[in-house]
């Protein structure tokens, strides 16, 4: 008799699954996707280096390249015109299109956020400005 209990008792065992493990991976795989997405979608601008020797300069037309101020964070200066941001695509739109090398030169005030000046420089993009220089002080 006591030699049936012990074996009742051996062969009962657990078999609950412990679920902790896989709770700790998850949540861990979903802190890394929620801090690496706002990356995936970040526009990209291309960089390039100036030219090896100030000999070799192009130079094009002053007329023919697009100036953008950002004034603030809701007012745009488009050569010489100050335009609201929000319109900025319905000013710079027909420019980029007259525009023979579609060069567009971006500066921007100190008080300005880094929000605004992304949103003008996408506007830019958008637009279909080919080169974008960003001239800093």
């Amino acid at each position: 008799m006591f030699l049936a209990k012990k074996q009742q008792r051996e062969t009962a065992g657990l078999f609950e699954v412990n679920v902790t493990p896989l709770v700790d991976v998850s949540l861990t795989l979903v802190c890394i996707l929620l801090l690496s997405s706002p990356l995936a979608f970040e526009s990209s601008i291309t960089v390039k280096k100036s030219a090896v020797s100030p000999t070799v300069v192009e130079e094009s037309p002053e007329d023919d390249m697009i100036e953008l101020s950002v004034i603030s964070e809701d007012s745009v200066r488009v050569n010489e015109t100050t335009v609201a941001r929000r319109e900025l695509r319905a000013a710079l739109a027909p420019l980029v299109e007259a525009s023979a090398t579609r060069l567009v030169v971006i500066g921007c005030e100190d008080e300005v956020s880094h929000g605004a000046f992304v949103d003008v420089l996408d506007h830019a993009k958008i637009s279909g400005a080919m080169e974008i220089a960003v001239v800093g002080r």
